[in-house]
């Protein structure tokens, strides 16, 4: 016998848990794309905003209406139409209040309403006061004439419009942001004036393209007002596709050496921008600053205050750094997905968007001139027995006061439809009496003259869209305003600033010790050789420069390396090993630093009596191996480069160790970024590879230089016009020096004017 409480399997329907489970997601997924995150194309909004607006207009907190409490909306909201929490429909009410949120404002809030650094450090509900701007207007105004359809609300009590009948395409004013379950919106606002004559130029000119239509409209317009620096024809693709991505800069003047920020991009925070330059100043990354400052008040919404070192510091170098490192510059998501009139949603351009507005505005227009059309007939239809009533009122009152049925007998008697007559009955005796046959006449005549008007324009498309034109010509009058964003087409691409860039710019003397110890010391008064050494060693070579310039290093293979001279050692110390930051060939000495501007001229050259010119920055290697820079002949060595001041007028001298010299003017020898270089001085191979004769030393002597020629204890002084003596063609043996000097240790210069 079965049990009455067993369940019979066939009360159940049996499915896979796998088709089960795909078909609630997807359920629960449109719900959410259609019902909550994406706005729909007629009047831009989302359920909850809509049901916000709608609300309110029920409570007759229209623009102009005495401020109720917020609290006393949101829980219209949500006991009637918005099944969800108070806190997510206060705070969607809260953005639409938001001036620097919503380009065009629905709410009008009293109270604190949050501010652009804190946008949600909006008051509680209970404190706020809350009613609609004039601009809801555009929304609300032709609710009640049959525009819209209706639908029940959440517990079938009370009805609630599926879209309000707005009179502009608040989706591109306002713009919106929302997430859905698999897929975003983020549509920006866009200046009011623009979008209505660009439906008004698509009204007129149905085949008008994007092109045409951004004639118009030149790009969104951000109700924080900084510039769009993206170009226009990135705005047009964005238009085109649907996607893409928007860049606001800050706007910023100059006045009395401080940069004062003006205007802030879309949702930043002109609080969290200062903390992000303060972090620089503390971290060291902006030395260029000394100060910050926020200004900002009533009057002047935005002005932040960054306040340069010296009147020295590149401003625009230094808002570029900043453009790049912080807020000041933002970029904006624009993703145009949302819900067309086919209730569907998908990624439009901006012409579809159009369009598609102005199919919904027609049909909205339609459905309004319809429903009172149907007023009219409806009002000629009464007037039409009151006029029966009025010539024909002594009978209607006797068959009122003696008729068992007066209504049938009406109906009967004067050819009458039962409304009629129960409007004739329901008309009150005395304003019966008081009828008068020409006010019945004028008001008659007065609405089939409307009548005639709106069958016309319903029956002429040309009409109606005159009508929609007008209608959108005087909302843009009424509610228009200039744009606040300016488009900027051709901007310098933002750029931080370098490492180097961000040092102090202080003199340093670089020092290579004989071991191959390198160290730093601040300034270039360094006595080098008397800086403490390991035993056994001692200097080698320095080179004096800046902190924020590399040092170059070249080897006994003819290599260079390259290192940045701030991060070396302090020369308090004995430095550190030179190969435990560079990873030279076995075997290998340093010879020679050089550290300058990269533009400057070097000479460099090999003891076997080749040379040529290059630049500082052809030194510069980035791999820790180095880089070939002077090709040596066999058993040749690399001498120290010298620099050169002035390449036209400057004389290059050479001597090898023999005492032979040799002068020309150095422009002679060729400019190469590499290789082995020209002859300076003629030398035989087999006596350079025997180690028998080589160039000892060299130097470009400028003008008013004299050079001093030193070997063992004694020197000889030659003047720049005394040089002439051993001026001849580069590449020649050169000319014996005077019996004394047969061998020369080195080269130096000297100021003419120097006496010693």
């Amino acid at each position: 016998m079965t049990d009455k409480t067993t369940p019979i399997a066939s009360e159940f329907e049996v499915q896979p848990l796998r088709d089960y489970a795909e078909k609630a997601y997807l359920d629960y997924s449109m719900y959410v794309i259609l019902d909550r995150a994406l706005p729909h194309i007629g009047d831009g909004l989302k359920p909850v905003q809509r049901r916000i607006i709608y609300a309110m207009s029920e409570l007759a907190l229209k623009a102009g209406a005495k401020f109720k409490k917020s609290a006393r909306t949101v829980g219209d909201v949500i006991g009637k139409y918005h099944p969800h929490g108070d806190g997510a429909a206060y705070e969607a009410m809260v953005l639409m209040a938001q001036p620097f949120s919503y380009r065009y404002t629905l709410v009008d809030g009293q109270g604190n309403w949050g501010s652009s650094d804190e946008p949600k450090s909006f008051a509680a509900m209970r404190y706020t006061e809350s009613r609609l701007m004039a601009y809801s207007n555009v929304l609300l105004e032709e609710l009640g004439q049959g525009t819209v359809d209706w639908r029940p609300n959440f517990d079938g009590t009370l009805e609630e419009p599926q879209v309000l009948p707005a009179q502009l395409p608040n989706l591109l004013l306002n713009g919106t942001t929302g997430i859905a379950v698999g897929m975003a919106t983020d549509v920006p606002p866009h200046n009011l004036r623009e979008v209505a004559a660009a439906c008004i130029r698509l009204l007129e000119e149905p085949k008008a393209d994007i092109a045409q239509l951004m004639e118009h409209i030149k790009g969104p317009d951000y109700p924080t007002g900084a510039p769009i620096i993206t170009p226009a024809a990135e705005i047009a693709l964005i238009y085109e596709t649907g996607r893409g991505m928007l860049r606001q800069r800050a706007e910023w003047v100059m006045e009395d050496g401080e940069i004062i920020v003006t205007a802030l991009p879309y949702q930043v925070s002109g609080s969290r921008v200062l903390e992000q330059i303060a972090d620089q100043m503390n971290n060291k990354k902006l030395p260029m600053v000394t100060d910050l400052r926020d200004e900002s008040d009533h009057e002047n919404p935005t002005r932040l205050i960054i306040i340069p070192r010296s009147n020295r510091v590149d401003t625009e170098t230094l808002m570029s750094h900043l453009f790049s490192s912080t807020d000041l510059e933002k970029g904006h998501r624009v993703n145009l997905n949302i819900i067309g009139i086919d209730g569907k949603p998908a990624v439009k351009n901006l012409r579809t968007i159009i369009s598609e507005w102005l199919k919904f505005r027609m049909i909205t227009v339609r459905r309004r001139l319809q429903y009172r059309l149907d007023k009219i007939n409806h009002r000629l239809h009464m007037l039409e027995g009151l006029l029966v009533a009025f010539l024909n009122l002594d009978e209607v009152i006797r068959i009122v006061r003696e008729e068992d049925h007066p209504k049938q007998e009406l109906i009967r008697k004067f050819a009458l439809s039962e409304i009629q007559a129960d409007y004739i009955l329901d008309t009150r005796l005395r304003q019966l009496a008081r009828l008068e046959e020409m006010k019945i006449q004028a008001e008659r005549d007065e609405l089939e003259a409307e009548k005639g008007q709106i069958e016309t324009i319903l029956g002429s498309a040309t009409r109606l869209k005159t009508l929609v034109r007008k209608e959108i010509t005087k909302a843009a009058e009424d509610y228009g305003d200039d744009r606040r964003s300016l488009i900027i087409d051709s901007v310098v691409e933002s750029k931080s600033f370098s490492e180097e860039e961000l040092m102090v710019t202080e003199p340093v003397t670089v020092v290579l010790s004989s071991m191959g110890w390198i160290r730093a010391a601040k300034g270039h008064d360094v006595d080098a050789a008397g800086l403490s050494y390991k035993a056994g060693d001692g200097l080698k070579t320095l080179a004096q420069g800046k902190s924020n310039q590399p040092v170059h290093i070249i080897d006994s293979t003819g290599r260079s390396y390259s290192l940045l001279a701030h991060t070396l050692p302090s020369a308090r110390g004995q430095g550190e090993p030179i190969t435990g930051r560079l990873s030279p060939p076995s075997g290998v000495e340093f010879m020679a630093l050089q550290m300058g501007d990269l533009e400057q001229k070097i000479l460099v050259a090999s003891d076997a009596g080749y040379g040529f010119i290059c630049k500082i920055q052809d030194l510069h290697a980035n791999k820790k191996a180095g880089k070939a820079l002077l090709s040596l002949p066999a058993e040749s060595k690399v001498l120290p480069p010298c620099k050169i001041a002035d390449i036209e007028t400057s004389l290059l001298v050479a001597v090898s160790n023999e005492g032979r010299m040799v002068v020309f003017p150095v422009q002679e020898l060729p400019e190469l970024a590499r290789g082995k270089g020209n002859k300076i001085i003629s030398i035989p191979s087999s006596r350079v590879k025997s180690r028998e004769e080589f160039m000892v030393s060299f130097a470009v002597v400028p003008d008013q230089k004299c050079v001093l020629v030193h070997s063992g204890k004694r020197h000889m002084k030659l003047k720049f016009s005394e040089l002439d003596v051993f001026r001849c063609e580069r590449g020649r043996r050169g000319a014996k020096l005077p019996r004394g000097f047969q061998r020369v240790d080195a080269l130096s210069l000297e100021d003419e004017l120097t006496d010693k």
